[in-house]
């Protein structure tokens, strides 16, 4: 059995009035002091691809427009909702208001696996994702209601905040979409 790669128009894309028409999936993404402009518009394509609800660009996380986002984004930041708010705080507080689970994705004492974080597909969550150097901020990680690692066996032991951010929205989603299906 021979493979052929699709071609563009044999996609079955959404175009931007129906993607923001569709509905999205629970998960909120919290982007705190990115300072790569590459792994800002990288985030906004894998949330595009995964029909993340929300973006919340917060302390020195650039915004779009910026050709640099875009570069990486192709265009997924005129698609995928998003706001910036400067006080990370203030974003985890109000989504914990509004009975959202957050969760930084960071290694740290009495982390829950990836694997082994189990998602109820009628719950709203919200990951943090932290700076490339200094990961996510102490007082976040305190505040939140979990922390989500990604398990590694080499001896790096970090990974690329957008390659991170494509591993822990796929898996959420996967579960969501899973249990929907069931």
């Amino acid at each position: 059995m021979k493979n052929r790669k699709l071609k563009n128009s044999e996609l079955i894309r959404l175009d931007v009035e129906s993607y923001r028409n569709a509905p999205k999936s629970n998960l909120i993404v919290i982007l705190d002091n990115i300072r790569s402009l590459n792994n800002i518009g990288s985030v906004f394509r894998t949330s595009d691809a995964f029909l993340i609800k929300k973006i919340y660009l917060c302390g020195i996380t650039a915004k779009p427009p910026h050709k640099d986002i875009h570069k990486t984004a192709l265009g997924a930041t005129e698609n995928v909702i998003w706001e910036y708010v400067e006080d990370v705080m203030e974003v985890v507080r109000k989504l914990q208001n509004d009975n959202v689970f957050v969760a930084a994705v960071e290694q740290a004492e009495n982390s829950i696996f990836l694997d082994d974080f189990t998602v109820n597909p009628e719950q709203t969550y919200a990951v943090v994702f932290g700076n490339e150097v200094k990961g996510v901020q102490q007082k976040v990680v305190s505040a939140c209601d979990a922390v989500i690692e990604v398990p590694q066996f080499g001896t790096k032991h970090s990974l690329n905040i957008a390659v991170c951010a494509g591993v822990v929205l796929w898996s959420l989603f996967a579960q969501m979409k899973n249990s929907t299906n069931e």
